[in-house]
């Protein structure tokens, strides 16, 4: 193996670091901060689900959260499909 294959090596190392400091890494904090962003949720924390309703917590289980979202109307959904916490932003 010559210069070039060692050049190249060195080519393909820097591209990886590269790779890794502009898209898993950000990747990785963003999915740290949004675990910690559902397990700090609780009980009359108002929300906003991926999908756009607007609605305050009621209930918590496991994996559900109950959503008010008008007077008298509640609706169950997953913790995966709340976005972000109101004022929390």
């Amino acid at each position: 193996m010559g210069a070039e294959g060692v050049g190249t090596f060195v080519y393909i190392g820097i591209f990886f670091a590269i790779l890794y400091f502009l898209m898993i890494r950000p990747q990785q904090k963003q999915q740290k901060k949004r675990k910690e962003m559902l397990e700090d949720i609780k009980v009359n924390d108002a929300i906003v689900t991926i999908g756009g309703m607007h609605g305050r917590i009621t209930k918590m289980r496991d994996n559900q959260i109950t959503l008010r979202i008008a007077d008298k109307v509640e609706v169950d959904f997953d913790k995966s499909a709340i976005g972000y916490v109101l004022g929390k932003e």
